[in-house]
């Protein structure tokens, strides 16, 4: 059965693993590794084997780390916190939704009220069969701090990005001039009918216009390549990907 992932090398060590419906993010440093992000609650066995198909054992994971606590971010979480006592840590203000206290996630009315559209139609089904229903919660999650991300494999920098949730987060790597964008800025998804840089449907944006103004936040930013939490990779300057996102999708 082919590979239901794609992995891509964006960096020494800086893996983009493309699953069928999200992305996660490998950071390796001398067989020890940081995954950003983990797909839909049935996308753990995916995770898994991404992580060995590079030659690194799963146990060796320094930390799991989450842009925000969606559920087709957060799928592999639980299993990395419980089974293999890995942290996992998010942004302060993503915690309460990581622990399943509280739930920033688009609503089944937004859904159904479009479902009679084939892409929404076809995305619903695929969420379906992957536990997309069963929203978050990790209670082993951790909150971050500055000297714990800087200690990683891959050295990551926190970019508060507000609005897609409360604590949504990216992340930059300067050494290797990478900007992990999770939700805040993406390349395509199911429901979109363009490839390229843009924002997720509006539905889906906790807090639509300041999931707009969190894109200043990469003003700036020394990266050649971003890494979506959905679609390509895109190589660009993150300001060129801004003001293209905010081309196709206008406030």
């Amino acid at each position: 059965m082919p590979h239901q992932f794609h992995i891509t090398e964006h960096a020494q060590g800086t893996y983009m693993v493309e699953g069928p419906a999200s992305n996660w993010i490998i950071l390796e440093d001398n067989g020890v590794y940081t995954v950003i992000d983990g797909g839909y609650p049935g996308d753990v066995p995916l995770v898994l084997d991404s992580i060995r198909r590079l030659g690194l054992s799963v146990k060796d994971a320094a930390a799991m780390l989450i842009t925000h606590g969606h559920v087709d971010h957060t799928g592999a979480a639980a299993y990395f916190a419980s089974e293999l006592c890995v942290p996992v840590l998010s942004s302060h203000a993503e915690h309460t939704q990581m622990t399943g206290e509280e739930r920033f996630q688009v609503s089944p009315v937004q859904i159904l009220v479009r479902a009679w559209q084939p892409r929404v139609f076809k995305w619903m089904r695929h969420v379906l069969t992957v536990g997309g229903t069963e929203g978050t919660k990790v209670l082993e999650a951790k909150i971050w701090t500055t000297q714990q991300l800087a200690a990683l494999p891959g050295a990551p920098v926190a970019v508060p990005t507000p609005g897609h949730t409360p604590g949504h987060s990216a992340f930059h790597l300067p050494d290797a001039k990478v900007l992990i964008s999770g939700d805040a800025l993406i390349s395509g998804h199911a429901l979109s009918t363009t490839t390229g840089a843009q924002m997720l449907h509006p539905m889906f944006h906790h807090e639509r216009q300041q999931a707009y103004q969190a894109l200043t936040a990469f003003d700036g930013l020394d990266a050649d390549s971003i890494l979506p939490g959905h679609g390509k990779a895109l190589h660009c300057q993150p300001a060129e990907a801004v003001h293209a996102a905010l081309a196709r999708n206008p406030r």
